[in-house]
């Protein structure tokens, strides 16, 4: 076990691991470290704890210090800053004509250097823009293109469901969204129904797709070939929240479309996939090898 603490740049930011050099290091405590965009003061999201040597892949970076009164000062102020600095960087870039839109803006802790962040349909000839503000803000300046998932972790808002976005309140990674998720679920395809504010595939689609994936595993599929209580028929829907199966007998005299649940029917063959037998519980197993 390794003793770690949690360190995140944003309120809704990913956190990232440090060493915390066998300093006592509580939760939200800020702390100045040093990262690959140069040193920084972050807000500790979790204290000082134990994770396994496993989940470390390369060397930490150490904790440089607990961050003082001046320190807190400076990261206030490096906000403010940035709201004026992003004001006169969308005037220079409508001045240049650039077909990009800004984002973000985010002074260094020293102030060493200011990153903008943009989104652009292609690539942006930044180069005067870039020498422009290297002259207003007598600093080193960086632009940053990012995609529009980025953009609405950044920007915040509401969803479809009248919550904030999950991006920009718990995800701290995008998850890979597909749409065979939609398929799996049953949902329209309809893309302003299952596509978000940023313009791609809702990242809830992934919250419930392991329960999708199972039920859709022990569930017959349309079109198959099942035995029921009342005889053979074919499934002509399905319904996998509930479990229920919607099932044309083949009886000749009665050709009857009845509802069973999914443990009353037996699966013979045909249909979209050939569903499997869901594994017994530990008990019933324990229970067995005890008979």
């Amino acid at each position: 076990m390794k003793k770690i603490i949690s360190v995140r740049f944003k309120p809704t930011g990913k956190s990232y691991y440090f060493d915390p050099v066998g300093m006592a290091i509580e939760t939200g405590q800020y702390v100045i470290v040093e990262t690959a965009h140069g040193t920084e003061c972050g807000e500790v999201a979790q204290g000082v704890h134990d994770v396994p040597d496993a989940t470390i892949t390369k060397a930490l970076k150490p904790v440089l210090r607990i961050a003082d009164d001046a320190d807190i000062r400076r990261m206030k102020q490096n906000r403010e800053d940035e709201k004026k600095a992003f004001e006169l960087a969308e005037e220079r870039i409508i001045k240049h004509n650039l077909d990009m839109k800004l984002i973000d803006v985010e002074y260094a802790h020293n102030r060493s250097k200011i990153l903008f962040f943009f989104t652009a349909d292609g690539r942006v000839d930044f180069r005067d823009l870039v020498k422009d503000l290297a002259g207003v803000f007598r600093t080193r300046i960086e632009l940053r293109q990012i995609g529009v998932r980025d953009e609405s972790k950044m920007l915040g808002g509401l969803g479809i469901c009248g919550q904030p976005f999950c991006c920009s309140r718990f995800l701290k990674n995008f998850q890979p969204v597909s749409i065979k998720m939609a398929k799996e679920q049953g949902l329209s395809l309809n893309p302003t129904k299952i596509s978000g504010s940023c313009g791609r595939l809702m990242c809830c689609l992934a919250y419930e797709q392991p329960a999708y994936e199972y039920l859709n595993k022990i569930t017959p599929g349309l079109g198959s070939t099942v035995k029921t209580p009342d005889g053979e028929g074919t499934v002509t829907e399905v319904n996998l929240i509930a479990g229920n199966l919607r099932v044309r007998l083949d009886k000749p005299q009665d050709n009857a479309v009845r509802y069973y649940h999914r443990d009353e029917c037996t699966y013979l063959r045909g249909g979209k996939r050939a569903p499997i037998k869901p594994a017994p519980e530990p008990e019933e197993e324990l229970a067995d090898n005890q008979a």
